[in-house]
């Protein structure tokens, strides 16, 4: 989500500065170019060096790190698109790099944690630092995540300082609600560093998908039989969580519908937690009416139990038993039939062999605009690969990290608009 990005981290004092280490890597991993600004009160909790050593880049600390340095004769880089790209390059580029040279290097700026002590700074115009000074010149997409005693957050200067800061445009990640590090328990603990990099993806990317409902089902489902055992599937829901992630960072208003054990998507994504397939079917009918799109990347189960049990069966009590299954409505079809049926219904087919012939015969059985097959060996696996198909063409996959497959995916979705 972050190749080719510069992103500058501004890291403010607070004991969820740790975490922020956890958010490099991982904006890192995504793709990104990421450089450090640390405010004195963050170095008293850990050392420059960590984010020296996370970034392979000089972590910056000082206003006036070029006057200690010793290095007054560096003049102003060309901010050419060139110059951008090499800016901080090498050690006599490094050099370079004060205040406004930063800002300018950057494509979006991230705060974390931002601590009541400096959003008021922010608030109120305070430059007396690097990280500071650096608002005053820049002129990209700004992300602050704060983190603070309860207390602190809900205090009325906080929230005027906050208020102020969304004026100017400014967004926030969080903070989240959960233990605090003072013992106390309530709204002020840092976001998680994935949400943080979900809620900083729109403000990187163009709103290519804006104003389109998109309808998402992801993860297995649960069919009980007792009120322990249940039959269900190795399904991990991770593909359709990137999907929505993904979406919702172009601009789609999602809805993910989500089965048990789907990993986490961004605050954006409206998500709605199911259990069994006709759960799962109740909440995508009712979501999917008149969307822009369905998207039906679930394993549902195919069968559910015709008898539940309502206590727990005694192993003990029965030497031989016999079940009885009944078959689970078809999620896809039934969406790509109903009345109001949304503009375009996408199926995906894990198949273990012949995996484009019954893919496509499912597009043709099922009703639906398009299909991605895989194998089902890709369940459970952070990568996949596969086959896109559409009543024209069949364009092959190859093997690529789930988050790469999500975003490939929605290339050849909108590509199909053009």
């Amino acid at each position: 989500m972050f190749t080719g990005k510069r992103i500058l981290v501004g890291i403010g004092g607070g004991i969820a500065v740790y975490r922020v280490a956890e958010l490099v890597r991982l904006l890192i991993k995504q793709g990104a170019e990421v450089r450090c600004v640390m405010t004195k009160s963050a170095c008293e909790f850990v050392t420059p060096l960590t984010f020296d050593a996370l970034t392979g880049e000089q972590t910056h600390t000082e206003l006036f790190d070029l006057t200690k340095r010793g290095d007054n004769s560096a003049g102003e880089p060309n901010w050419t698109a060139e110059g951008r790209r090499n800016a901080g390059r090498g050690k006599e580029a490094e050099h370079q790099m004060g205040h406004i040279q930063l800002a300018r290097w950057a494509d979006a700026i991230v705060i974390a944690p931002a601590t009541a002590n400096l959003l008021t700074k922010l608030a109120y115009g305070i430059a007396d630092d690097l990280l500071t000074t650096i608002m005053h010149v820049n002129e990209t997409p700004v992300l602050i995540a704060p983190a603070m005693n309860h207390s602190m957050w809900e205090s009325s200067s906080t929230k005027e300082n906050v208020a102020t800061l969304h004026k100017r445009g400014i967004h926030f990640s969080g903070p989240a609600s959960g233990e605090l590090a003072c013992g106390e328990v309530g709204l002020g603990r840092l976001n998680e560093p994935e949400t943080i990099a979900n809620d900083l993806a729109p403000l990187l990317h163009e709103q290519r998908l804006a104003g389109q409902q998109w309808v998402i089902n992801a993860g297995p489902t649960w069919e009980s039989w007792d009120s322990v055992r249940l039959l269900s599937n190795r399904a991990t829901g991770t593909l359709g969580a990137h999907l929505a992630t993904a979406a919702s960072a172009l601009g789609a208003d999602v809805t993910l519908i989500a089965g048990p054990g789907t990993p986490g998507t961004s605050d954006r994504v409206h998500r709605i937690d199911v259990e069994s397939a006709d759960e799962m079917l109740t909440a995508c009918e009712a979501s999917a009416k008149g969307a822009e799109l369905f998207i039906g990347t679930a394993a549902v189960s195919d069968f559910r139990f015709s008898k539940l049990i309502a206590e727990k069966l005694k192993r003990g009590d029965i030497e031989q038993l016999q079940i009885e299954l009944t078959a689970n409505p078809d999620i896809v079809a039934t969406i790509a039939s109903m009345d109001k049926r949304p503009k375009r219904v996408i199926a995906f087919a894990a198949e273990s062999s012949d995996h484009v012939e019954h893919a496509r015969d499912k597009l043709s059985r099922k009703g639906v605009d398009a299909i991605f097959a895989n194998d089902v060996s890709n369940m459970g696996s952070d990568s996949g690969s596969g086959w896109w198909i559409t009543k024209e063409k069949t364009e092959a996959i190859d093997s690529l990290p789930k988050e790469k497959i999500a975003e490939t995916i929605i290339e050849k979705i909108m590509e199909s608009e053009r």
